[in-house]
Protein backbone atom coordinates (compact mmCIF):
# COMPACT_ATOMS: atom_id res chain seq x y z
CA UNK A 1 0.00 0.00 0.00
CA UNK A 2 1.28 3.88 -0.71
CA UNK A 3 -0.16 7.07 -0.54
CA UNK A 4 0.68 10.39 -1.33
CA UNK A 5 -0.95 13.53 -1.23
CA UNK A 6 -1.30 17.09 -3.55
CA UNK A 7 -2.70 20.22 -2.59
CA UNK A 8 -4.51 21.94 -5.46
CA UNK A 9 -6.12 26.20 -4.87
CA UNK A 10 -9.55 26.75 -5.64
CA UNK A 11 -9.72 30.19 -6.05
CA UNK A 12 -12.93 32.45 -5.42
CA UNK A 13 -13.31 33.14 -9.06
CA UNK A 14 -13.87 29.17 -9.48
CA UNK A 15 -16.89 29.03 -7.52
CA UNK A 16 -20.19 27.75 -9.54
CA UNK A 17 -17.98 26.13 -11.82
CA UNK A 18 -17.05 22.18 -12.25
CA UNK A 19 -13.38 21.21 -13.69
CA UNK A 20 -10.91 18.51 -13.46
CA UNK A 21 -7.62 17.57 -11.47
CA UNK A 22 -5.40 15.42 -12.66
CA UNK A 23 -3.63 12.89 -10.52
CA UNK A 24 -1.79 9.26 -11.38
CA UNK A 25 -2.67 5.55 -10.93
CA UNK A 26 0.47 3.52 -11.62
CA UNK A 27 -0.25 -0.74 -12.86
CA UNK A 28 -0.94 -2.92 -10.82
CA UNK A 29 -3.12 -0.87 -8.01
CA UNK A 30 -6.55 -3.05 -6.98
CA UNK A 31 -8.09 -0.20 -5.08
CA UNK A 32 -7.65 3.55 -5.42
CA UNK A 33 -9.47 5.90 -2.19
CA UNK A 34 -9.26 9.35 -2.45
CA UNK A 35 -10.03 11.27 0.46
CA UNK A 36 -9.82 15.37 0.92
CA UNK A 37 -9.71 17.60 3.12
CA UNK A 38 -10.14 21.58 3.25
CA UNK A 39 -10.62 24.92 5.31
CA UNK A 40 -14.44 25.20 6.44
CA UNK A 41 -14.73 28.12 9.00
CA UNK A 42 -18.24 27.15 9.66
CA UNK A 43 -19.66 23.51 9.81
CA UNK A 44 -22.69 21.66 10.85
CA UNK A 45 -26.06 23.50 10.90
CA UNK A 46 -24.58 26.76 10.41
CA UNK A 47 -23.73 26.27 6.88
CA UNK A 48 -27.10 26.37 6.02
CA UNK A 49 -26.87 30.33 7.40
CA UNK A 50 -23.88 31.21 7.14
CA UNK A 51 -21.05 31.70 4.16
CA UNK A 52 -18.32 28.65 4.29
CA UNK A 53 -16.30 26.71 1.74
CA UNK A 54 -18.10 23.54 0.39
CA UNK A 55 -15.98 21.37 -2.10
CA UNK A 56 -17.69 18.71 -4.21
CA UNK A 57 -16.18 15.15 -5.49
CA UNK A 58 -16.21 13.19 -8.33
CA UNK A 59 -13.67 10.88 -10.04
CA UNK A 60 -13.31 9.91 -13.79
CA UNK A 61 -10.71 6.85 -14.05
CA UNK A 62 -7.79 6.10 -16.85
CA UNK A 63 -9.50 5.58 -19.45
CA UNK A 64 -11.82 8.77 -18.91
CA UNK A 65 -14.98 6.69 -17.86
CA UNK A 66 -17.28 8.62 -15.29
CA UNK A 67 -17.11 6.73 -11.96
CA UNK A 68 -19.29 8.40 -10.20
CA UNK A 69 -20.38 11.59 -7.76
CA UNK A 70 -20.76 12.08 -4.23
CA UNK A 71 -20.72 16.29 -3.84
CA UNK A 72 -19.88 17.09 -0.45
CA UNK A 73 -21.39 13.39 1.34
CA UNK A 74 -18.12 11.73 1.45
CA UNK A 75 -14.77 13.19 2.29
CA UNK A 76 -12.92 9.67 1.06
CA UNK A 77 -14.49 7.49 -1.45
CA UNK A 78 -12.95 4.17 -2.71
CA UNK A 79 -12.78 1.92 -6.17
CA UNK A 80 -12.44 -1.51 -6.92
CA UNK A 81 -13.67 -3.90 -9.05
CA UNK A 82 -16.13 -6.04 -6.76
CA UNK A 83 -16.83 -3.10 -4.07
CA UNK A 84 -16.48 0.47 -4.30
CA UNK A 85 -18.29 3.38 -2.14
CA UNK A 86 -21.73 3.97 -2.81
CA UNK A 87 -22.62 5.98 -5.71
CA UNK A 88 -19.53 4.66 -7.21
CA UNK A 89 -19.20 2.23 -10.39
CA UNK A 90 -16.73 -1.17 -9.04
CA UNK A 91 -14.58 -2.12 -11.82
CA UNK A 92 -10.78 -2.90 -12.55
CA UNK A 93 -8.76 -0.40 -11.75
CA UNK A 94 -6.90 1.29 -14.96
CA UNK A 95 -3.77 2.78 -14.56
CA UNK A 96 -3.32 5.97 -16.00
CA UNK A 97 -4.60 9.70 -15.30
CA UNK A 98 -7.26 9.86 -13.37
CA UNK A 99 -9.20 13.05 -12.41
CA UNK A 100 -11.13 14.09 -9.82
CA UNK A 101 -14.18 15.74 -10.90
CA UNK A 102 -14.13 19.36 -8.40
CA UNK A 103 -17.40 21.19 -7.95
CA UNK A 104 -16.59 24.55 -6.35
CA UNK A 105 -19.38 24.79 -4.90
CA UNK A 106 -19.09 28.10 -2.59
CA UNK A 107 -15.89 29.40 -2.22
CA UNK A 108 -14.86 31.93 0.25
CA UNK A 109 -12.33 34.87 -0.70
CA UNK A 110 -9.93 34.70 -2.05
CA UNK A 111 -10.09 31.04 -2.09
CA UNK A 112 -9.10 27.59 -0.52
CA UNK A 113 -6.68 25.70 -0.45
CA UNK A 114 -7.75 21.26 -1.18
CA UNK A 115 -5.57 18.53 0.32
CA UNK A 116 -6.21 15.64 -1.54
CA UNK A 117 -4.71 12.05 -0.79
CA UNK A 118 -4.40 9.20 -2.79
CA UNK A 119 -4.11 5.57 -1.43
CA UNK A 120 -3.45 2.51 -4.02
CA UNK A 121 -3.20 -1.02 -2.39
CA UNK A 122 -1.91 -3.52 -4.87
CA UNK A 123 -3.40 -6.97 -6.44
CA UNK A 124 -1.93 -9.81 -3.94
CA UNK A 125 -2.76 -12.79 -2.74
CA UNK A 126 -5.48 -12.94 -0.38
CA UNK A 127 -7.55 -15.59 1.80
CA UNK A 128 -11.24 -15.91 0.57
CA UNK A 129 -13.88 -17.99 1.65
CA UNK A 130 -16.94 -19.32 -0.05
CA UNK A 131 -19.52 -21.61 -0.53
CA UNK A 132 -19.27 -23.63 -3.26
CA UNK A 133 -22.08 -25.58 -3.12
CA UNK A 134 -25.56 -23.67 -3.08
CA UNK A 135 -28.93 -24.36 -4.36
CA UNK A 136 -31.85 -21.82 -5.03
CA UNK A 137 -35.42 -21.54 -6.02
CA UNK A 138 -34.11 -21.86 -10.05
CA UNK A 139 -34.38 -25.87 -8.55
CA UNK A 140 -34.88 -27.07 -5.11
CA UNK A 141 -34.36 -24.19 -2.52
CA UNK A 142 -36.39 -21.78 -0.77
CA UNK A 143 -33.82 -18.51 -1.41
CA UNK A 144 -33.49 -17.58 -4.62
CA UNK A 145 -29.99 -15.84 -5.67
CA UNK A 146 -30.09 -12.87 -4.13
CA UNK A 147 -31.22 -13.56 -1.02
CA UNK A 148 -28.49 -16.52 -1.07
CA UNK A 149 -26.22 -13.34 -2.12
CA UNK A 150 -27.12 -11.47 1.01
CA UNK A 151 -26.85 -14.06 3.14
CA UNK A 152 -23.10 -14.82 1.70
CA UNK A 153 -22.21 -11.02 2.56
CA UNK A 154 -24.20 -11.52 6.11
CA UNK A 155 -21.41 -14.12 7.02
CA UNK A 156 -18.49 -12.61 5.87
CA UNK A 157 -18.01 -14.84 2.41
CA UNK A 158 -16.28 -13.55 -0.58
CA UNK A 159 -17.89 -15.80 -3.27
CA UNK A 160 -20.68 -18.31 -3.82
CA UNK A 161 -21.41 -21.63 -6.24
CA UNK A 162 -24.70 -21.32 -6.88
CA UNK A 163 -24.87 -25.06 -8.37
CA UNK A 164 -28.76 -25.64 -9.41
CA UNK A 165 -29.94 -29.13 -10.52
CA UNK A 166 -28.90 -29.65 -14.57
CA UNK A 167 -30.15 -26.28 -15.11
CA UNK A 168 -28.06 -22.72 -15.88
CA UNK A 169 -30.86 -20.36 -16.51
CA UNK A 170 -29.93 -18.89 -13.34
CA UNK A 171 -25.96 -18.12 -14.60
CA UNK A 172 -27.55 -15.83 -17.33
CA UNK A 173 -28.87 -13.09 -14.84
CA UNK A 174 -26.89 -13.59 -11.56
CA UNK A 175 -27.25 -10.24 -9.35
CA UNK A 176 -25.11 -7.82 -8.60
CA UNK A 177 -23.87 -7.78 -4.94
CA UNK A 178 -20.91 -5.65 -3.80
CA UNK A 179 -18.25 -7.67 -1.83
CA UNK A 180 -19.83 -11.24 -3.65
CA UNK A 181 -18.57 -13.34 -6.29
CA UNK A 182 -21.02 -15.19 -8.07
CA UNK A 183 -18.74 -18.59 -9.36
CA UNK A 184 -20.93 -19.88 -12.49
CA UNK A 185 -22.17 -23.68 -11.70
CA UNK A 186 -24.19 -26.42 -12.52
CA UNK A 187 -25.02 -29.41 -10.62
CA UNK A 188 -25.13 -32.15 -13.05
CA UNK A 189 -27.48 -34.75 -10.89
CA UNK A 190 -27.29 -38.03 -12.20
CA UNK A 191 -28.55 -41.36 -11.02
CA UNK A 192 -24.81 -42.60 -10.75
CA UNK A 193 -23.26 -39.24 -8.90
CA UNK A 194 -23.09 -35.86 -9.08
CA UNK A 195 -20.97 -33.58 -9.98
CA UNK A 196 -20.41 -29.27 -10.16
CA UNK A 197 -19.51 -28.47 -13.48
CA UNK A 198 -17.59 -24.51 -12.50
CA UNK A 199 -16.90 -21.38 -14.13
CA UNK A 200 -19.51 -21.29 -17.43
CA UNK A 201 -22.59 -19.79 -17.01
CA UNK A 202 -23.81 -22.60 -19.89
CA UNK A 203 -21.69 -25.63 -19.41
CA UNK A 204 -23.70 -28.06 -21.84
CA UNK A 205 -25.69 -27.59 -25.19
CA UNK A 206 -28.92 -28.90 -25.71
CA UNK A 207 -29.39 -31.54 -23.71
CA UNK A 208 -27.86 -33.26 -19.78
CA UNK A 209 -28.41 -36.61 -20.51
CA UNK A 210 -26.21 -39.41 -20.50
CA UNK A 211 -26.92 -43.24 -20.27
CA UNK A 212 -23.72 -44.73 -20.54
CA UNK A 213 -20.07 -44.46 -19.78
CA UNK A 214 -19.12 -43.51 -22.82
CA UNK A 215 -22.01 -40.45 -23.00
CA UNK A 216 -20.98 -39.31 -19.79
CA UNK A 217 -17.37 -38.74 -20.84
CA UNK A 218 -18.62 -37.63 -24.14
CA UNK A 219 -20.69 -34.57 -21.78
CA UNK A 220 -17.83 -34.06 -19.30
CA UNK A 221 -15.68 -33.96 -22.02
CA UNK A 222 -17.65 -31.06 -23.80
CA UNK A 223 -17.79 -29.43 -20.49
CA UNK A 224 -14.61 -29.01 -20.02
CA UNK A 225 -13.74 -27.50 -23.35
CA UNK A 226 -16.44 -24.86 -22.90
CA UNK A 227 -13.67 -23.87 -19.92
CA UNK A 228 -15.72 -25.62 -17.15
CA UNK A 229 -13.92 -27.15 -14.14
CA UNK A 230 -15.27 -30.27 -12.90
CA UNK A 231 -15.53 -31.38 -9.52
CA UNK A 232 -17.41 -34.76 -8.51
CA UNK A 233 -19.94 -34.28 -5.11
CA UNK A 234 -19.88 -36.41 -2.24
CA UNK A 235 -18.99 -39.56 -3.81
CA UNK A 236 -19.28 -41.84 -1.22
CA UNK A 237 -23.21 -40.40 -0.12
CA UNK A 238 -25.41 -43.20 0.77
CA UNK A 239 -28.17 -41.33 -0.89
CA UNK A 240 -26.03 -40.46 -4.20
CA UNK A 241 -23.02 -41.83 -4.11
CA UNK A 242 -20.54 -41.28 -7.28
CA UNK A 243 -21.03 -44.94 -9.15
CA UNK A 244 -19.22 -44.26 -12.69
CA UNK A 245 -16.65 -46.01 -13.34
CA UNK A 246 -13.91 -43.36 -14.54
CA UNK A 247 -12.08 -41.95 -12.00
CA UNK A 248 -10.34 -39.38 -13.94
CA UNK A 249 -13.56 -37.35 -15.10
CA UNK A 250 -13.15 -34.76 -12.56
CA UNK A 251 -10.88 -32.12 -11.75
CA UNK A 252 -11.45 -31.64 -8.16
CA UNK A 253 -13.20 -33.80 -4.91
CA UNK A 254 -15.72 -32.37 -2.66
CA UNK A 255 -14.49 -33.67 0.64
CA UNK A 256 -16.74 -32.40 2.52
CA UNK A 257 -20.68 -32.01 2.04
CA UNK A 258 -22.79 -30.73 4.72
CA UNK A 259 -22.13 -30.98 8.35
CA UNK A 260 -19.37 -33.14 9.19
CA UNK A 261 -20.47 -37.21 9.02
CA UNK A 262 -19.41 -40.50 8.47
CA UNK A 263 -20.28 -39.44 4.46
CA UNK A 264 -17.38 -37.03 4.97
CA UNK A 265 -15.10 -39.56 6.39
CA UNK A 266 -15.58 -41.59 3.44
CA UNK A 267 -15.40 -39.15 1.42
CA UNK A 268 -12.16 -38.09 2.37
CA UNK A 269 -10.15 -41.44 2.86
CA UNK A 270 -11.89 -41.79 -1.21
CA UNK A 271 -9.44 -38.89 -2.29
CA UNK A 272 -6.56 -39.85 -0.23
CA UNK A 273 -6.51 -43.38 -1.77
CA UNK A 274 -6.61 -41.55 -5.04
CA UNK A 275 -3.99 -39.29 -4.14
CA UNK A 276 -2.10 -42.09 -2.93
CA UNK A 277 -2.52 -43.51 -6.32
CA UNK A 278 -1.00 -40.66 -7.86
CA UNK A 279 -3.50 -38.48 -8.88
CA UNK A 280 -3.19 -34.88 -8.09
CA UNK A 281 -6.85 -33.38 -7.31
CA UNK A 282 -7.67 -30.81 -5.35
CA UNK A 283 -10.54 -30.95 -2.27
CA UNK A 284 -12.85 -28.59 -1.90
CA UNK A 285 -16.22 -28.43 0.10
CA UNK A 286 -19.93 -26.81 0.33
CA UNK A 287 -23.10 -27.24 2.13
CA UNK A 288 -25.16 -28.02 -0.41
CA UNK A 289 -27.98 -25.79 1.10
CA UNK A 290 -31.42 -26.23 0.37
CA UNK A 291 -33.32 -24.38 3.06
CA UNK A 292 -33.19 -23.77 6.63
CA UNK A 293 -32.84 -26.95 8.29
CA UNK A 294 -31.80 -28.44 12.15
CA UNK A 295 -28.63 -30.28 10.80
CA UNK A 296 -27.37 -28.64 6.98
CA UNK A 297 -26.43 -24.74 7.37
CA UNK A 298 -25.48 -22.37 5.31
CA UNK A 299 -21.87 -21.96 5.16
CA UNK A 300 -20.86 -24.89 6.47
CA UNK A 301 -18.53 -25.81 5.34
CA UNK A 302 -16.61 -23.46 3.57
CA UNK A 303 -13.58 -23.84 0.63
CA UNK A 304 -11.38 -20.62 1.85
CA UNK A 305 -8.62 -20.20 -1.25
CA UNK A 306 -5.95 -18.17 -1.18
CA UNK A 307 -6.68 -16.32 -4.93
CA UNK A 308 -4.64 -12.86 -6.26
CA UNK A 309 -8.61 -11.75 -7.07
CA UNK A 310 -12.09 -11.94 -5.96
CA UNK A 311 -12.54 -12.76 -9.82
CA UNK A 312 -14.30 -15.90 -10.62
CA UNK A 313 -11.46 -16.91 -13.15
CA UNK A 314 -8.98 -16.51 -10.33
CA UNK A 315 -11.02 -18.11 -7.42
CA UNK A 316 -11.67 -21.05 -9.95
CA UNK A 317 -7.89 -21.16 -11.57
CA UNK A 318 -6.71 -21.12 -7.46
CA UNK A 319 -8.35 -24.16 -6.62
CA UNK A 320 -7.24 -25.83 -9.41
CA UNK A 321 -4.17 -25.41 -8.28
CA UNK A 322 -4.95 -26.53 -5.18
CA UNK A 323 -4.12 -22.99 -3.18
CA UNK A 324 -7.50 -23.83 -0.74
CA UNK A 325 -8.44 -25.81 2.54
CA UNK A 326 -12.23 -26.60 3.80
CA UNK A 327 -13.13 -25.49 6.79
CA UNK A 328 -16.44 -25.64 9.01
CA UNK A 329 -17.11 -21.75 8.81
CA UNK A 330 -15.47 -18.60 8.21
CA UNK A 331 -14.83 -18.71 11.59
CA UNK A 332 -13.28 -22.06 11.55
CA UNK A 333 -9.62 -23.09 11.49
CA UNK A 334 -7.06 -21.37 9.16
CA UNK A 335 -4.34 -23.76 7.86
CA UNK A 336 -1.45 -22.83 6.18
CA UNK A 337 1.50 -25.62 4.67
CA UNK A 338 4.97 -24.86 3.37
CA UNK A 339 7.93 -26.76 2.31
CA UNK A 340 11.21 -25.36 1.43
CA UNK A 341 9.31 -22.22 -0.32
CA UNK A 342 6.23 -24.53 -1.78
CA UNK A 343 3.07 -23.77 -0.67
CA UNK A 344 0.06 -25.99 -0.72
CA UNK A 345 -0.94 -27.00 -3.61
CA UNK A 346 2.79 -26.65 -4.92
CA UNK A 347 5.13 -29.44 -6.22
CA UNK A 348 8.34 -29.71 -4.01
CA UNK A 349 11.50 -31.38 -4.44
CA UNK A 350 12.79 -33.43 -1.15
CA UNK A 351 15.94 -31.66 0.28
CA UNK A 352 18.15 -33.21 3.26
CA UNK A 353 16.58 -32.63 6.33
CA UNK A 354 13.57 -30.83 4.95
CA UNK A 355 10.80 -29.80 7.34
CA UNK A 356 6.84 -29.56 6.61
CA UNK A 357 6.31 -25.96 8.14
CA UNK A 358 2.51 -26.09 9.70
CA UNK A 359 0.54 -23.98 11.03
CA UNK A 360 -3.10 -23.87 12.22
CA UNK A 361 -4.64 -21.08 13.54
CA UNK A 362 -8.87 -20.66 15.41
CA UNK A 363 -8.82 -23.95 16.36
CA UNK A 364 -11.11 -24.68 19.29
CA UNK A 365 -11.30 -28.19 19.79
CA UNK A 366 -9.61 -30.84 18.21
CA UNK A 367 -5.93 -31.88 17.14
CA UNK A 368 -4.11 -31.55 14.11
CA UNK A 369 -3.18 -34.86 12.31
CA UNK A 370 -0.29 -35.22 9.22
CA UNK A 371 -1.62 -37.40 6.52
CA UNK A 372 1.02 -38.89 4.16
CA UNK A 373 0.87 -41.89 1.74
CA UNK A 374 2.13 -43.61 4.79
CA UNK A 375 -0.03 -42.94 6.35
CA UNK A 376 -1.75 -40.76 9.53
CA UNK A 377 0.33 -39.03 12.46
CA UNK A 378 -1.35 -37.25 14.99
CA UNK A 379 0.41 -33.88 16.12
CA UNK A 380 0.93 -31.88 19.11
CA UNK A 381 -1.93 -30.07 20.81
CA UNK A 382 -2.56 -26.52 20.22
CA UNK A 383 -2.25 -23.63 22.67
CA UNK A 384 -4.32 -20.76 23.00
CA UNK A 385 -6.75 -22.04 20.03
CA UNK A 386 -2.75 -21.60 17.43
CA UNK A 387 -0.81 -24.88 16.48
CA UNK A 388 2.50 -24.62 14.49
CA UNK A 389 5.37 -27.07 14.11
CA UNK A 390 8.04 -28.32 11.17
CA UNK A 391 8.34 -31.87 10.69
CA UNK A 392 9.95 -34.45 8.46
CA UNK A 393 8.44 -35.85 5.68
CA UNK A 394 11.25 -37.56 4.03
CA UNK A 395 9.92 -40.10 1.23
CA UNK A 396 6.77 -38.35 1.44
CA UNK A 397 4.42 -38.19 -2.60
CA UNK A 398 2.33 -35.92 -0.78
CA UNK A 399 1.28 -34.02 2.91
CA UNK A 400 -1.64 -32.67 3.99
CA UNK A 401 -3.21 -31.99 7.31
CA UNK A 402 -6.66 -32.30 8.86
CA UNK A 403 -8.01 -30.86 12.14
CA UNK A 404 -10.45 -33.04 13.85
CA UNK A 405 -12.30 -34.42 17.06
CA UNK A 406 -11.64 -38.10 17.78
CA UNK A 407 -10.75 -40.74 15.20
CA UNK A 408 -11.66 -43.35 13.43
CA UNK A 409 -15.21 -43.96 11.97
CA UNK A 410 -16.74 -41.43 14.38
CA UNK A 411 -14.28 -38.71 14.20
CA UNK A 412 -15.79 -34.89 13.59
CA UNK A 413 -13.64 -33.14 10.71
CA UNK A 414 -13.03 -29.32 11.58
CA UNK A 415 -10.41 -28.39 8.39
CA UNK A 416 -8.64 -30.11 5.64
CA UNK A 417 -6.04 -28.68 4.02
CA UNK A 418 -5.22 -29.80 0.07
CA UNK A 419 -1.50 -31.36 -0.02
CA UNK A 420 2.18 -30.25 -0.64
CA UNK A 421 3.30 -33.08 -3.85
CA UNK A 422 7.10 -34.20 -3.61
CA UNK A 423 9.06 -35.27 -6.48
Amino acid sequence: MESYSFRHFVPKEKEGTYYTVDFTVPQDAARVTVAYTYAQPVKGVLRDFLPTNVIDFGLMDGGGRFLGWSGSAHKSVFISEFESTHGYLCEPVRAGTWKILVGAYHVLPPGVEVTYTVTLEEARERLLFGDLHVHSTASDGKFDAYALGQMAKKRGLDFLGLANHNNFAENLRLPYIPGVTFVPAVEWTHYKGHMNFFGVAAPFENSFVANSEAEMRALVDAVRARGAVVSVNHPKCPICPYLWESDDAFDMVEIWNGPSRPTNLRGLAYWTGLLKAGRRLPAVGGSDYHRPGPFIRFGNPVTAVYAPSARSADILESLRAGRAFVTSGKSGPRLFLSYAGTKMGGEAAHVPGGLLHIEAAQLRGGRVWLVTDSGEQKLGRPRRGRFAADVPVEGARFAYIKVQTGAGGHALLHAVSNPIYFR
